[in-house]
């Protein structure tokens, strides 16, 4: 089981708090007592303040903490909420924050920022050189403010390092249920999200990061290429046009780009595309072949191969397991 811990902070959107807990707490439990079935808890979780002291929102609502972020000596994961519009003040108000975000990333925790939460990550030196995103409205004075981060407001979701963070109040049900889906699985996640009536969270075509395909790294190069590729997925790069991106001979980029990431180019294009068919699927109603060609292949059989031998099922088969119903209905009623 791992272990949650959501920071409850002075003067923020209480709900970019209370949705993480209501959703890691659900995760692997609600849906199996909906349905009668013995509960698999997915998360432990708990809330801290900075001091243990009840914190008060904007219109009147006091949240109790369970603990102090003294006490929390390990944790899996960290949501950092949000905190009111005047950085200036609740920057140095919960500077005691800040070495403590540091010490748990450094041990090996995942750090969400729920909307203005990401500021906290920035101030703490986790978002530099790193992707980033936050409210469009807050978004130029955080660009300002800290330039390091690669700062990407037409994002809701990003993820960076173990480092992750949400643009908006409602990102906060996208990033929840992206950890879920992370660490659980698919289908927990979906599990998860149909038993309290949410929609999965919000794909890349609509401005949702593309899902990590490949492991942690450092190499600069290889990630400017690897954001080329997120973006333009749908597109016949060859590998030689990659490699003159990145300004290196074919043969050195293309190891290089497997010693980082895991993967060979056309591996890692096919792992982006594959992802983004699931994504639709799952919440589009448009024939499959139309999505086939959206993300790259215009061949609706080889699409088809692919698609089953990454995830076992064909896309008409993924899109009955888990889209929607009223999505599923309308795929059937647009089928030839």
């Amino acid at each position: 089981m791992l272990d949650v811990t959501v920071v409850l902070l002075d003067d923020g959107l209480s709900s970019t708090a209370i949705m993480p807990v209501e959703i890691f707490h659900s995760a692997g439990t609600l849906w199996h007592q909906l349905h009668g079935r013995p509960i698999k808890p997915a998360f432990r979780v708990r809330t801290v303040s900075i001091d243990g002291a009840a914190v008060r929102s904007p219109y009147g609502l006091s949240l109790q903490p369970q603990g102090r972020i003294a006490d929390v000596h390990r944790t899996d994961i960290i949501v950092v909420p949000t905190s009111g519009l005047d950085l200036d003040v609740k920057l140095v108000e919960n500077s005691a924050i800040l070495p403590w975000l540091r010490y748990h990333h450094q041990a090996g925790a995942y750090l969400a920022g729920v909307c203005m939460g990401a500021a906290y990550l920035a101030e703490a030196g986790l978002l530099d050189g790193r992707l980033a995103t936050t409210h469009w409205a807050v978004h130029p004075a955080l660009a300002e403010r800290y330039p390091q981060a690669i700062w990407r407001p037409d994002l809701f979701v990003t993820e960076d390092k173990r480092v992750l963070c949400s643009g908006g109040v409602y990102a906060s049900i996208d990033v929840s249920l992206y950890l879920v889906k992370k660490f659980c699985g698919h289908e927990t996640a979906v599990q998860c999200a149909k038993a309290l009536l949410l929609p999965m969270p919000r794909v890349h075509q609509s401005g949702y990061a593309m899902l990590p395909v490949s492991q942690p790294h450092d190499d600069e190069q290889i990630r400017a290429v690897e954001a080329f590729l997120q973006v333009n997925f749908h597109l016949n790069i060859p590998t030689p046009a990659l490699a003159e991106r990145a300004g290196m001979a074919e043969r050195t980029f293309v190891r290089r780009f497997k010693a980082a990431t895991g993967k060979r180019p056309a591996g890692y294009l096919q792992a982006l595309r594959i992802d983004a068919a699931k994504a639709m699927l799952e919440r589009d109603g448009r024939p499959i072949q139309s999505i086939s060609a959206d993300v790259g292949y215009d061949d609706l059989g080889f699409f088809r191969t692919l698609f089953r031998r990454s995830t076992g099922m064909t896309p008409a088969e993924y899109r009955a397991h888990f889209a929607p119903m009223g999505i599923r209905g309308y795929a059937a009623l647009a089928a030839p």
